[in-house]
């Protein structure tokens, strides 16, 4: 038996499913909608071509969930509308009238905490099962690095207390990441929400409930260091129509989070993102520390590399890493982009576990705490202090930089 998912969104990450999706077994994509028809055309070309079935394009998402052979739903929209297309999907369930049993949504679960608990109050109402897309958890070498902490350093000399994670590129490139009243922030939301569910991936022991590590405190530092200035800002209007001077966000996101496990331990987590970084392309890095051992990833660190000279002219292209940011000298390559930064092992989890009508490991309770997390963030920042975490205190948090506050002067 194989699972008949659909796409709602037909973009960069939809199509990043895709590739992932082509090692994944028992999966056929059934449908696809997206506010443009030529894209979506363009995805249902692109599931052909590699193999996953050759889906309708539709231009109703209500026509597509009634289609019978589709039994999960695969949200890949921009942040303003996860809650839109999970209450219509929630309400066409619970109305009979389709046979989705499983939604699996891309990081940020939502914008804030209001929106978030309110997917997951509209899901649960309609019976759902509901995974979160976080695919950095699912990384081959974060998975192995998990192993090799837990297994083998902690058991022989105790556990670790202090992982660091950054994503670092040159910035988005779809328009609607740049507008912070769409998205919800800058490279805070936009990438914090990987690096805090990494460090929280690893630094939490396998054999006991995730619960088992509580957040004590949280400090942030937000600011935009480049894309305010003009030569920049010109280039985001002249490519996106985005007027960034009016309308700011981050550009650059520190924040710390100080945990204490079940035993009374203290443990800190530091995360770095930014939409600043002048290398390769996108750098994702880990590092974990316990007594007498360390782990470290770096995904530009790669097995396989190439060098062109000045001489040889390329037109720009993300051949060899994604956000890639020069087509000479020395190169890495990421041989398989879809399976190293976990794509393949997060959608054949989400995959395996609707099939067997169980509750991904990786849901929607998961993303409800990265988004309290990251709000804590942005109070912190505002406030400029470390706080103590506490959700009640974002339950109806919105940052300045969602509401178009934000002031980089």
């Amino acid at each position: 038996m194989a699972l008949g998912i659909a796409f709602l969104g037909s973009g960069f990450s939809a199509r990043f499913h895709l590739r992932g999706l082509v090692g994944v077994r028992n999966v056929e994509v059934k449908g696809v909608y997206s506010r443009n028809l030529n894209s979506s055309k363009e995805f249902a070309g692109l599931s052909e071509q590699v193999g996953l079935g050759k889906p309708k394009v539709y231009d109703d998402i209500s026509k597509m969930l009634s289609d019978k052979e589709i039994n999960a739903v695969w949200l890949t929209v921009p942040n303003d509308a996860h809650l839109e297309y999970t209450k219509l999907i929630s309400e066409e369930v619970s109305q009979g009238r389709s046979n989705v049993y499983g939604i699996a949504v891309e990081k940020p679960l939502a914008r804030n905490v209001k929106e978030a608990k309110e997917m997951i109050r509209l899901v649960e109402k309609a019976g759902l099962l509901h995974g979160y897309l976080e695919n950095q958890i699912f990384m081959p070498s974060v998975v192995r690095a998990k192993e090799a902490i837990w297994e083998m350093g902690a058991r022989n000399s105790g556990t670790p207390y202090l992982a660091r994670a950054a994503e670092e590129h040159s910035g988005p490139h779809n328009s609607w990441f740049w507008k912070p009243t769409i998205s919800g922030g800058g490279a805070l939301i936009d990438m914090t929400c990987h690096s805090l569910e990494a460090t929280r991936f690893l630094l939490t022991d396998p054999s006991k409930d995730k619960s088992s590590l509580k957040p004590k405190h949280v400090y942030a530092e937000i600011e935009t260091l480049k894309w305010n200035k003009e030569e920049y800002a010109r280039h985001l209007k002249e490519r996106y129509n985005v007027d960034f001077v009016k309308e700011p966000a981050e550009d650059y996101a520190l924040t710390v989070i100080t945990y204490e496990d079940d035993i009374g331990n203290l443990i800190m987590a530091e995360t770095r993102t930014s939409w600043n970084f002048v290398g390769a392309g996108l750098r994702l890095s880990v590092e974990v520390l316990g007594p007498e051992y360390s782990v470290n990833i770096n995904t530009l660190q790669s097995e396989l590399s190439t060098f062109f000279s000045r001489n040889i002219k390329l037109p720009p292209s993300e051949t060899f890493v994604e956000k890639q940011n020069a087509d000479q000298g020395l190169m890495p390559i990421i041989p398989d982009e879809a399976v190293t930064y976990g794509y393949q092992g997060e959608d054949r989890h989400m995959v395996e576990s609707f099939l067997s009508r169980k509750m991904p490991l990786e849901n929607w309770y998961d993303g409800l705490l990265i988004v309290q997390l990251m709000m804590h963030a942005y109070l912190s920042a505002e406030n400029g202090r470390k706080i103590s975490f506490d959700p009640q205190q974002v339950e109806d948090f919105i940052p300045k930089v969602a509401r178009g506050l934000y002031s980089t002067v």
